[in-house]
């Protein structure tokens, strides 16, 4: 297997922007266009392993980063082909806690993942809506960061602050983190706000922003609930859509870049 192109981290404090769904579908989407990919959900939540239907979450990346489980012990494979991901229980929420007493603290989920990363071509970490500790450690451990941003009032407000904290990691922890892009998710065509704030995210931050947005779409909202990835509970919802094109876009960035 070729060494990791891309650890992303999918980050954001703020909750309900679709990082989850974010990171499931477009880990989905890569894997349909041929990539092997791991996705790493670190959400104390879990909603990243619900969402792909995993009940065994015996070895899980609270455990691996706790130094309890080896990392290649808490891969699973799914549904999806090509997909593979470590789960997480709610015992995490721990970690911001207990890591503060670890030796290399910043570098715990990094250290987990150089043993593993070369398997595959895409990391995708599904990160916790904050800025603490586990944060820290998935951007320590990344190559680049995506970042979900939901077309509401204070979408431009967060994104200074995880702005801030990117470039903190990169002058103290990270010099290669890059800004893998942000893609504006839950669109509303209906609602003029959606496109007031679009605009001014891509005045802001220019070619950033990726040119694919996601839509508002009920079906995104319901295939957790079935354990699936839009991507296979609907393909041709617009959502479904939307994260392929997503995901091709990513591709042909990834392309130029080489």
């Amino acid at each position: 297997m070729p060494q990791a192109q891309r650890i992303i981290a999918v980050a954001n404090q703020k909750g309900g922007v679709g990082k989850t769904t974010t990171s499931i579908n477009l880990a989905t989407a890569l894997a349909a266009c041929g990539r092997s990919v791991l996705l790493v959900d670190f959400d104390p939540q879990g909603n990243a392993s619900t969402g792909l239907g995993i009940e065994d979450r015996t070895h899980n990346s609270y455990s691996v980063i706790a130094g309890s489980s080896a990392a290649d012990a808490a891969i699973q494979a799914t549904q999806v082909p090509r997909l593979d991901i470590i789960p997480t229980i709610v015992d995490l929420s721990a970690a911001e806690v207990e890591l503060s007493d670890m030796p290399d603290r910043e570098f715990r989920l990094k250290m987990a993942l150089k043993k593993i990363s070369k398997q595959y071509q895409y990391v995708i970490i599904d990160c916790p809506p904050s800025l603490g500790m586990l944060t820290v450690n998935a951007l320590a451990a990344a190559t680049s960061v995506l970042v979900p941003l939901q077309c509401e009032f204070y979408a431009l407000e967060g994104l200074t602050q995880l702005m801030r904290t990117v470039e903190a990691v990169r002058a103290g922890l990270n010099g290669d983190l890059q800004m893998q892009g942000i893609v504006l998710t839950m669109y509303d065509t209906r609602n003029k706000l959606s496109a007031m704030v679009a605009n001014d995210v891509r005045a802001h931050f220019g070619d950033l922003v990726y040119n694919t947005v996601v839509p508002r779409n009920v079906r995104v909202s319901e295939a957790p609930s079935f354990g699936q990835p839009v991507l296979i509970y609907d393909l041709k919802c617009p959502g479904s859509q939307a994260y392929a094109a997503l995901a091709a876009e990513l591709l042909r960035q990834e392309s130029e870049v080489a």
